[in-house]
């Protein structure tokens, strides 16, 4: 009997993704192993988050880096450290700001509903540009002279969602940012793979980049990444952790010996609820080593065979089965009526999970990404059968 069965809980093949909503991927036995064993000892966290900034200074080339409880807590500790810096009273007040420098620029075709992280830690949204190339009612969006007018002595930073079809451009952005002592957050929440992206923000001039651990990854569903700006990621460390400690006994690592600067101890901070366990961090740390040791094509490759094995699996059904890259391969299943194909793949004895991301144009989308190759034999099959 398995651990859901246990508890009652029906396992279910996810061919949506590594979505939350659906517990994500499936770790490689290496990660899980490395969790166990982390299981089994105790450590100090602010240590163990020193190991961590290593590691992820090695392969984004940042200066400092930290494990969080995924990629929303890295956004809102991300905004946190751009509201408070390393004053541990401004870390104190949040999400309360006394001068009013709470102010986060985002362009609006970037708004999204993960951006409510930087409310949460006191932030307030301003929007700039107009977004008529979405709207269908023009070509225009932002520019960068706009995102420099709405810099004004409330501005805490910059947001920006890495997307292909973000404008202007990052560099741009950090641009004008710079030229105004103002940092750069970057939400890359799914922008892996290319694992280039894991450099390519930063050197673009972000100072902050938040990256999912649960996606492709690899790593535990709850982590993430927040990876930039010593200072900045030694602040949202630092209002994160339990802080129920003599000052005098205080003695950060040499990867955050900025937090020995400090006047003194702050209270437990607004993302104390955001902490992460030392399964997650050495999980998502030995993920992402084997993520960067991969080559690119060969991610690719396998999981274009898993969609590859659905669609021979599949051969017969009167469905219309395609798969494109975007740039993630996907298969696209085109039917009569994709909600109920959906409903009748999700009532299958293994229960299969779609996208309905695209229903009104009758289309499911498939994702190799949280998938076996044994699973996709059982999607194609189910899709032959119905």
């Amino acid at each position: 009997m398995s651990v859901y069965a246990r508890f009652g809980v029906a396992t279910v093949i996810n061919a949506a993704g590594t979505v939350t909503r659906l517990s994500g991927g499936q770790m490689h036995p290496e990660v899980l192993a490395a969790m166990r064993d982390a299981a089994g000892a105790c450590v100090d966290m602010v240590a163990l988050q020193g190991g961590a900034s290593r590691v992820i200074a090695r392969v984004t080339g940042a200066e400092a880096g930290i494990v969080t409880g995924g990629a929303s807590a890295a956004l809102l500790l991300g905004a946190a450290a751009c509201l408070a810096g390393l004053d541990p009273a401004r870390m104190n007040r949040l999400p309360e700001v006394p001068d009013g420098r709470n102010e986060f620029i985002i362009v609006r075709s970037q708004r999204n509903m993960y951006d409510r992280a930087l409310s949460v830690a006191g932030g307030r949204i301003v929007e700039v540009g107009i977004a008529d190339r979405y709207s269908g009612s023009g070509v225009r969006d932002a520019a960068p002279w706009e995102i420099e007018a709405a810099i004004t002595p409330r501005t805490a930073a910059i947001c920006y969602l890495a997307q292909a079809q973000s404008r202007p451009s990052l560099a741009e952005v950090a641009s004008v940012a710079h030229a105004h002592a103002i940092p750069v957050l970057v939400d890359a929440a799914a922008q892996l793979p290319p694992k280039d992206n894991l450099r390519r923000f930063l050197a673009e001039g972000a100072d902050l980049v938040a990256f999912s651990g649960g996606k492709a990854i690899g790593g535990p569903q709850a982590s993430g990444l927040l990876a930039g700006r010593a200072d900045l990621v030694a602040s949202a460390l630092m209002q994160m952790l339990d802080l129920d400690l003599f000052a005098d006994t205080w003695n950060p690592p040499d990867e955050f010996a900025r937090l020995r600067q400090l006047r003194g101890l702050p209270q437990h901070g607004i993302g104390r609820s955001c902490k992460v366990g030392k399964e997650e961090i050495v999980g998502l740390l030995v993920a992402l080593e084997r993520f960067v040791a991969m080559d690119d094509d060969a991610r690719q490759a396998n999981w274009r065979g898993i969609l590859q094995a659905i669609v021979a699996a599949a051969n017969g059904t009167s469905l219309q089965l395609t798969i494109v890259d975007r740039p993630m391969p996907l298969l696209e299943v085109r039917a009569p009526d994709a909600t109920a194909l959906a409903a009748r793949l999700a009532a299958h004895d293994a229960p299969i999970h779609c996208s309905l991301g695209r229903r009104e144009e009758n289309v499911l989308v498939i994702s190799p990404s949280a998938l076996t190759a044994a699973q996709g034999a059982v999607i194609g099959a189910a899709l032959r059968a119905i």
